[in-house]
């Protein structure tokens, strides 16, 4: 199967800005513990590194089904069913974690 662009090529950078704000947010998680900050503080940071973590998720599985699911299935065959099936796959690691 080729491998075309990624769907997500055109929010390349927002994506990249996003996922280096995570890395902020982890950066102040170590920092947290190393300092021995209280836990629940640590805990909201955590949560709040996790929410940023699933909206990079959410944003790079919609722009799967809106890029690479749709074209495939415009042009049907297996490779629409391999795309959907990769989808569902996706979802399914989203759900459970």
């Amino acid at each position: 199967m080729a491998h075309t662009e990624p769907g997500y090529i055109t929010d390349k950078q927002a994506l990249l800005n996003r996922l280096k704000r995570v890395e902020g947010q982890v950066r102040g998680l170590q920092r947290m513990v190393d300092e021995e900050t209280y836990c629940i503080d640590i805990l909201t940071q955590v949560s709040a590194a996790t929410k940023a973590l699933e909206n990079v998720a959410l944003s790079l599985l919609d722009q799967h089904l809106h890029h690479c699911v749709t074209d495939a299935a415009r042009n049907r065959g297996p490779e629409a069913d391999e795309k959907l099936a990769e989808a569902t796959a996706a979802i399914a690691r989203l759900v459970r974690s």
